[in-house]
């Protein structure tokens, strides 16, 4: 019987066919998943990633709730239009803190990956109130009434104290002053030194453009902010290199 007979044998046959394409299946996934129970950590660690602070950590929450992700995407690939549009490709450690990972699957808008410091807190307000009044092209969703609703985060602490135990480091102290760091990063009058330090590069101010409540538009401003800030992508990119060398 040919090759061609056989094949044909076993398109016909359901039973043949889905055993094949399981073993087919079970065959590639050996080859990818196996060689991670080899080493010791799948994500090289870079120097000046940190776990996202409780105003950010609500404002990603706000993010996710809101769909964000359905229409930007948190990954710059490496290729030139991409990196000369967006920046630094992305690092896998930026993700590392990130439950789940906002990779995304598609683009409606921009790659938000490196979006943090390249526009003002009152630009990221009035895009989010009206999108349309700053880009006359963009088909995004009002979101105004993220500046008149206020924060409420049920349980800061255990939000913290649920994301250690998925891997991500937050110390006993961050997780009893979860409530409080909430609330001072947005309080430009505030004593934030304590914050700073357990947070570095952790921005302190009034996001929203109203010292006087903390709204959900304060958390979600405070996030879109940081995104791309805490690494210096190039120095790790090439550490990250070095390691993969070493590793071959």
């Amino acid at each position: 019987m040919s090759l061609t007979e056989n094949h044909k044998k076993l398109e016909r046959n359901i039973t043949l066919l889905a055993v094949g394409s399981f073993i087919a299946v079970a065959i590639g996934g050996i080859v990818e998943i196996a060689p991670l129970f080899w080493i010791d950590n799948t994500i090289e660690k870079v120097e000046g990633m940190r776990p996202y602070t409780p105003l950010e950590q609500a404002g990603r929450d706000i993010y996710v709730r809101e769909g964000c992700y359905t229409c930007h995407s948190q990954m710059i690939r490496p290729f030139r239009d991409e990196v000369e549009r967006y920046g630094h490709y992305s690092l896998a450690a930026e993700s590392m803190y990130d439950h789940p990972f906002q990779w995304g699957s598609k683009r409606t808008g921009p790659d938000l990956a490196r979006v943090g410091g390249r526009y003002s807190d009152d630009w990221h307000v009035q895009h989010l109130q009206d999108p349309r009044s700053v880009v006359p092209q963009s088909i995004m969703p009002n979101y105004s009434f993220l500046k008149h609703t206020d924060l409420h985060v049920v349980d800061p602490a255990g939000t913290l104290l649920a994301l250690r135990r998925v891997g991500v480091p937050y110390s006993d102290q961050d997780i009893q002053n979860a409530g409080v760091d909430l609330e001072v990063q947005a309080n430009p009058d505030g004593d934030a030194a304590d914050l700073m330090k357990r947070y570095p590069k952790a921005q302190v101010r009034d996001f929203d453009g109203d010292p006087a409540k903390l709204t959900e538009m304060d958390a979600l401003v405070a996030y879109l902010q940081v995104l791309g800030t805490l690494v210096d992508v190039s120095s790790a990119a090439a550490q990250e290199d070095l390691a993969g060398e070493s590793g071959r």
